[in-house]
């Protein structure tokens, strides 16, 4: 299995807080499905978010914590990416970083993964308003998975809990970035749909991870773009 493909789980750091353990348990819709007693695993995770208990890292949730991230590596359903078949991408931000799955179905009716994307946002990408965060995050998927998407047969269908996402595709005033995010969404297929938050649950946790990096970006000056 092409490591790439699981470094956003395998980079994931330990929690700092109760928000950030929840968003390492997002995992959990999708994965206990494949997780043997994955319940019992997470029960020291599962404790700290409890309103009563104080936060505290203790060996318990260190040992917890590094066995999950193995089953996540070692013991979930990666599906062989086909260009032959439709490709859904769950795609979210947050204000420190962003989160994608790429998914196929397979054979038992389940869409699996193909693979996880996380990054953390440069200090420059922090200050995004959200609704150019969610963009960034179906930009970076999109290149990441680009040689999988791009010129394929079905249209890929992007899922966001960003309404405003749809707005992006009319004419519009633009900064020269997003001008440049529009030219290389031109060149795929895509078809963006929205859900609630609350679908996007592996995308939504990747994209909590608070680890950061640096990173400069300064494309604020305004163009016209206009659609073909």
């Amino acid at each position: 299995m092409d490591p790439m493909k699981l470094a956003g789980i395998a980079e994931w750091e330990p929690p700092r807080t109760v928000k950030g353990v929840h968003a390492f348990l997002g995992f959990r819709n999708f994965c206990q499905k494949f997780i043997g007693k994955y319940a019992q695993l997470t029960r020291p995770l599962n404790d700290l978010t409890k309103k009563a208990q104080k936060f505290k890292w203790t060996t318990a949730c260190q040992i917890a914590f590094d066995l999950l991230k193995k089953k996540f590596l070692s013991e979930l359903v990666l599906l062989m990416p086909d260009i032959d078949k439709p490709f859904i991408i769950e795609a979210d931000a947050s204000k420190w970083a962003m989160g994608a799955v790429l998914r196929q179905q397979g054979t038992d009716g389940e869409w699996h993964p193909c693979g996880y994307l996380s990054k953390s946002l440069s200090p420059t990408e922090q200050n995004y308003k959200i609704y150019d965060q969610e963009l960034l995050a179906i930009v970076q998927a999109l290149t990441e998975w680009q040689h999988y998407l791009m010129g394929g047969k079905y249209k890929v269908v992007i899922l966001s809990d960003h309404k405003n996402l749809t707005y992006f595709q009319m004419a519009q005033k633009l900064n020269r970035r997003q001008a440049r995010w529009s030219l290389f969404l031109s060149e795929f297929d895509l078809a963006l749909v929205h859900v609630p938050g609350k679908s996007l649950t592996q995308a939504d946790a990747l994209s909590q991870r608070s680890n950061k990096c640096e990173d400069e970006d300064t494309d604020n000056e305004n163009v016209i773009l206009l659609p073909e």
